[in-house]
């Protein structure tokens, strides 16, 4: 009887926790946000978290970061980005410069959830890549994780925040360098690979 509560628990701690369906060798996946995706304070080409990813993953991955872009001008690029892109997984990192401009928490999760049920719709996977207040504490607002507990989606809450601390991994007051980017990437790789992308 012990070993089938044992097997009942692990079955439904797994039915809870966010995970991923296996990337295909030719699995397109798609970076879409702002700066931080498209690589401000960097070579965009070959030094984005986007470009480094695709060289630690093997599969293609696309650069769709506008730079200054806010959420709900992203909400409206998205449906073509994705017709385009036709992408196996999303990594939805956006809302910087709403929280820059204060332009309210509940307008941010709301665009970020029709973001998420677009890109669900489409058939593609989605991971979650929290922004912090650019504050002195550095906060992450909970509606990411309340979002990614909504929809079941792996999150990296820690990297970006942990990044904007370190005067050596930024370019600027908010952007990552170089070696910043390339520990974006390395952070968001982990989490694809621990939740069964990879």
């Amino acid at each position: 009887m012990l070993l089938v509560w044992c097997c009942f628990f692990l079955i439904s701690c797994s039915d809870n926790s966010p995970s991923l369906k296996p990337l295909a060798n030719d699995a397109v996946i798609l970076a879409f946000g702002d700066s931080l995706t498209f690589g401000t304070g960097a070579n965009s080409q070959t030094e984005s978290y986007p470009a480094v990813l695709q060289q630690l993953t093997g599969r293609t991955v696309i650069n769709s970061g506008i730079p200054g872009e806010i959420s709900q001008q992203g909400l409206l690029r998205l449906p073509l980005v994705l017709e385009e892109t036709k992408p196996d997984l999303v990594v939805l990192c956006h809302g910087g410069n709403d929280l820059i401009r204060k332009l309210g928490n509940d307008q941010l999760k709301d665009n970020l959830e029709q973001m998420i049920n677009l890109i669900q719709q489409s058939g593609a996977d989605v991971v979650l890549v929290a922004v912090p207040r650019f504050s002195i504490t550095l906060s992450v607002p909970d509606l990411y994780a309340e979002l990614a507990t909504a929809y079941k989606l792996p999150i990296e809450l820690t990297i970006i925040p942990e990044l904007e601390r370190d005067s050596t991994t930024k370019s600027d007051t908010i952007h990552p360098n170089a070696m910043g980017y390339k520990l974006l990437a390395e952070g968001i790789r982990k989490l694809i690979f621990t939740t069964g992308g990879l």
